[in-house]
């Protein structure tokens, strides 16, 4: 079965229109159609129903696009790592979590590409389901994120310490920023139970999100509090445009960085390990720059 019929399959599921799919994939709708016809005879079951104006999926299309985006995923993978094995070079495959990017893994990404000479090197951002199929699939030789990815396929380990700090726009103690707002950013499992615990009575956070970068804009522009990463926010205190909020306990955070045991690039994997157990988390290039610019008026 050509992967194109699965790409034009995913089109249609996304846009629910063959006459929208067939532009977006630059082919004619008669030929949309015939790809979409083709599936259903391979698998003997329709996957639209047609209405005049929409279409919808059944539920054997539902249950096929998991399918059709792991293998469009694994060929388009294949392919790179077969035209990097032409030019003698390895291709590592690495993905963070969102919140962990700013925080740390942008500063490491550097000291790896640095280090590793020859090699090619692609990067994503992947929430930690996602990531964790990715891993277990061999889409992905490394994963980095906050909380442990549980497998017996996969060999957890934890390579850093986040230290997250409680800061605020403007000079205040710990009840006054955590009273109005506060922006709560998730950082994992562990956090998410000792920040219930530690502030109990406090009042539901003014935002949420799940990445530090979110919270930090948000503040920086709209003034609040909160827990960010001790390395992401230093330009900002330097700058005076974020303070320490005064009698809040900073908190350690783990990062633990994760692969598949029988890894074809288990080699390479381990020395990405050591260094990232070597590398102390750093400020991304652009937080440092913006942290360099002077205060909004």
């Amino acid at each position: 079965m050509d992967v194109k019929v699965f790409r034009t399959f995913l089109e249609v599921a996304k846009v629910k229109h063959f006459g929208r799919a067939s532009e977006n994939l630059y082919i004619t709708q008669a030929a949309v159609s015939a790809r979409i016809k083709q599936l259903e005879s391979f698998f003997d079951t329709q996957l639209f129903i047609r209405d005049r104006n929409a279409i919808k999926l059944t539920s054997s299309g539902e249950r096929l696009i998991a399918y059709a985006e792991n293998m469009v995923r694994t060929l388009e993978q294949s392919k790179a790592e077969l035209l990097l094995s032409k030019a003698h070079a390895i291709q590592l495959a690495l993905a963070g979590t969102p919140n962990v990017w700013d925080a740390y893994l942008q500063h490491c990404l550097s000291v790896i590409t640095d280090t590793f000479q020859g090699y090619a090197f692609s990067a994503e951002s992947l929430g930690r389901e996602h990531m964790h199929r990715a891993l277990v699939e061999r889409t992905l030789d490394i994963g980095v994120g906050l909380d442990q990815l549980k497998s017996d396929e996969l060999v957890c380990s934890k390579v850093a310490d986040l230290e997250l700090v409680l800061v605020s726009t403007q000079r205040q103690n710990q009840l006054s920023a955590l009273a109005k707002s506060y922006v709560y950013v998730d950082w994992g499992t562990r956090f998410s139970s000792e920040h219930a615990s530690r502030h109990s009575k406090m009042p539901p956070p003014f935002l949420r999100t799940s990445t530090g970068r979110i919270a930090l804009d948000f503040i920086l522009e709209k003034g609040g509090a909160s827990y960010l990463p001790a390395s992401m926010i230093e330009p900002f205190i330097d700058s005076q445009q974020l303070f320490y909020v005064e009698d809040a306990e900073p908190w350690l955070q783990p990062v633990y960085l994760s692969y598949r045991k029988d890894s074809a690039t288990l080699d390479q994997i381990k020395q990405v390990e050591k260094l990232l157990d070597k590398t102390e988390p750093s400020t991304a290039f652009i937080l440092q720059q913006a942290g360099e610019l002077p205060p909004a008026d």
